[in-house]
């Protein structure tokens, strides 16, 4: 029997080669797609922004990630073996991580299999406090409350000397090589939604790290599906499946009765991923050329329909015939995220708490016409906003309804005249209340999306005699100086990475200032709301705090929140299973592409 079965063996291992062969010499499946702004950089700890997080999403994975089909959102392990075993105060989280996952290989392991242990993520976790990392997400760590982690920053702050990786401290320990508990300061009923983050808190390795020092943000070495391959900075990203990464199956839990999620795991169940051989992501920041793209069939995903091409693309929310012909797929959905403009609380113009500079702030907010806005410039792809809360996440009231989406111009002249915000030397423009000239000072990009923008804004501040000048910058670049306080105003976008509300209000969270508090706010109220939530667990008593919340934004204004922005995303027929994340960067090993439908350029 033993003789006939290896005989049998033999025989199918015969029948197997030429297959393989021929599988081997397939064209490897590459998706091609644009970013409309630029990276950042590739190292976790020292990105923010989400087009450098998509890309660091696919190369570091984190303990935990989304259910790619599961809606309501649903956690599953990643690296960790199963969910956390949890104290029952919600002070302890211990993770068992699953043995046998490695990094890809790189230099700095000098020639030697390096498997991902517990440690691993013990120094991931400390990196973020390290101040010679710079991490502008510092604040987000720091927020979970791992007992000695702020004190060890604090050390090395004062000290003036390195952060001390060996000392040992009580909130973040490694229990054995595949063992990981966390210790948190309070409780944190929500902590686990902290782990699942795999473009923030990918694990990464100490030995990589400190072999490439300042330039860690252009060697991006992980343990997830793909690899960076190329990269040319602002211009051109290459990504290529990662050919040693472990035996990882297409699983999901779409809803009962999700027709679509059902189908797409009937087709794809059990699949190894990722099914695509190589990403190349171009950066295009004007619509028309990123459009023109996809249309031609250069780019097999559009990341967002710009809004100057919606009506020619979805006119009355359905795709146009011509693109229909061609088999172009429509994927829409209400974001969870938000479009919104933040005043700089420091600034001598719009900043401080004083009624006059409240009052200011509110009239602004008032002149903005958000409904033009969305029927103009957006192509109706957009719903005003109420407050920074965005839809899908806890906290989120369809019914709220607060000052911050009204457009009321006399209301906004009776404020700027009842608080000396008058034409005092009769130039037809109003001055501050001292007599000085009242300029505002508003950032944005060269881009011709941005103009439009431009030029509606410019409108609203004309219609109450207030004066503007338009200063463009990169993205990144306003970015860095939206950072250090240095913008008056400026609009950008926030996206929600859990299904938590509170997300959103650490832009208005003191301890965030320098980082994602780009207004610079500052309120010991709203702080101690953001404390009580993060320790309350869900339910009644936490919605009447989001409610408290929401009315602080309302009555002092740091930030007009614009819009909830409606998203299409558009895919040839040929790239099979997308479906747009809500609360994560990560879907290229979910989607395969049909080259029997793909057609020839």
């Amino acid at each position: 029997m033993k003789i006939a079965r290896l005989f049998a063996q033999a025989a199918l291992l015969m029948i197997c080669l030429p297959l393989q062969a021929s599988e081997s010499t397939a064209p490897p499946k590459v998706l091609k797609y644009a970013f409309q702004i630029a990276e950042t950089g590739f190292d976790p700890a020292q990105t923010s922004d989400t087009y450098s997080q998509t890309i660091t999403s696919h190369i570091f994975e984190a303990l935990y990630a989304y259910d790619y089909l599961a809606e309501p959102a649903k956690l599953r392990p990643l690296t960790a073996a199963a969910l956390p075993e949890v104290s029952a105060d919600f002070k302890t989280w211990t993770v068992k991580l699953k043995p046998g996952i490695f990094f890809t290989d790189d230099p700095a392991f000098k020639g030697k299999p390096r498997e991902l242990v517990a440690a691993d993520y013990v120094y991931t976790f400390k990196r973020f406090a390290d101040p010679a990392t710079k991490s502008p997400t510092w604040n987000a760590i720091e927020e979970m409350g791992l007992l000695g982690l702020g004190e060890l920053r604090e050390q090395a702050l004062k000290s003036k000397k390195p952060f001390d990786y060996e000392r040992e401290i009580e909130g973040l320990r490694a229990l054995d090589r595949y063992t990981l508990q966390f210790k948190l300061k309070h409780s944190r009923p929500r902590f686990v939604f902290g782990l699942a983050q795999s473009g923030r808190s990918g694990v990464v390795a100490r030995e990589v790290v400190e072999a490439y020092g300042a330039d860690i943000t252009a060697h991006p070495v992980g343990t997830g599906p793909f690899v960076l391959k190329d990269w040319r900075r602002s211009s051109r990203i290459v990504l290529e499946k990662n050919p040693a990464y472990r035996e990882r199956y297409y699983e999901a839990e779409p809803a009962a009765d999700d027709a679509e999620g059902q189908a797409l795991l009937a087709r794809f169940k059990g699949r190894r991923i990722p099914m695509i051989d190589r990403v190349e992501i171009a950066i295009i920041e004007e619509s028309q050329p990123r459009w023109l793209s996809f249309v031609g069939g250069e780019h097999d995903f559009l990341d967002r329909v710009p809004p100057e091409f919606v009506n020619v693309a979805l006119p009355k929310g359905k795709v146009a015939p011509n693109l229909a012909k061609k088999g172009i797929q429509l994927f829409r959905v209400m974001g969870a995220e938000s479009a919104f403009t933040f005043f700089n609380l420091e600034d001598k113009t719009l900043g401080g708490y004083s009624a006059d500079k409240v009052a200011l702030r509110r009239a602004i907010s008032l002149a903005i016409d958000i409904q033009r806005e969305i029927n103009g410039v957006r192509r109706g792809q957009a719903v005003p906003a109420q407050s920074m809360i965005v839809p899908h996440t806890s906290g989120f009231d369809t019914s709220y309804k607060s000052t911050n989406s009204d457009f009321d111009v006399p209301r906004a002249l009776a404020l700027l005249d009842l608080y000396g915000y008058v034409d005092k030397d009769g130039d037809g423009w109003r001055d501050m209340p001292d007599g000085s000239p009242l300029v505002i000072e508003v950032a944005t990009q060269p881009d011709a999306l941005s103009r439009q923008y431009d030029e509606l804004w410019k409108r609203n501040f004309n219609n109450v005699q207030i004066r503007s000048n338009f200063f463009h910058g990169k993205w990144p670049e306003q970015l860095k100086q939206a950072r250090a306080g240095k913008l008056m105003l400026w609009t950008l976008a926030d996206t929600a990475t859990s299904p938590d509300g509170i997300d959103q209000m650490l832009r208005f969270y003191s301890p965030a200032i320098g980082a994602r508090n780009y207004a610079r706010f500052r309120s010991a109220e709203f702080d101690a709301i953001y404390d009580q939530l993060q320790v309350l667990p869900d339910g009644p008593e936490r919605e009447a705090l989001f409610l408290q919340a929401k009315r602080i934004q309302a009555a002092i204004v740091p930030e007009k929140t614009n819009v909830h922005r409606i998203v299409n995303d558009m895919a040839q027929p040929w790239l099979i299973g997308y479906r747009r994340p809500l609360f994560r960067y990560e879907f290229w090993h979910f989607v395969d592409i049909d080259e029997n439908q793909r057609q020839p350029r």
